[in-house]
């Protein structure tokens, strides 16, 4: 259901003809200016390829992001993979990222969830 509501700012990626990584995403509807990453997945047998990376700047690249000027996510701090992705899409895109609290642990119901940072990129 989410890839067809959000088609245009999703993607999916295939190698033999088996799908192997995806990135959902959004543009916010308050801020057109801002696309929303809110998950992104990559196979085990398929990663150091740079797929995410190259999904990533593939929506960025559709007409209906023309006006986006910033990506923003939310990541836990263990996940080094997602972090370093971030990190590099801004690098990649010359600019500057901010990281700052979004949802502490305490707003999650269960036991042992980790804080989400925000990840802020942008202007590009």
């Amino acid at each position: 259901m989410w890839c067809q509501n959000f088609s245009e700012t999703s993607v999916v990626i295939e190698v033999d003809q088996k799908v192997v990584g995806f990135v959902s995403g959004y543009i916010k509807p308050d801020t057109p200016d801002i696309l929303f990453v809110w998950q992104v997945a990559v196979s085990k047998t398929q990663r150091g390829k740079g797929f995410a990376s190259k999904m990533l700047h593939h929506i960025l690249e559709r007409d209906v992001c023309k006006d986006v000027r910033y990506v923003e996510a939310t990541v836990s701090p263990s996940n080094i993979p997602s972090r370093k992705l971030f990190h590099g899409l801004a690098r990649n895109l010359d600019s500057k990222i901010e990281v700052s609290k979004c949802f502490t642990a305490e707003d999650f119901p269960e036991e042992g969830h980790e804080d989400e940072l925000s990840h802020h990129i942008g202007p590009f």
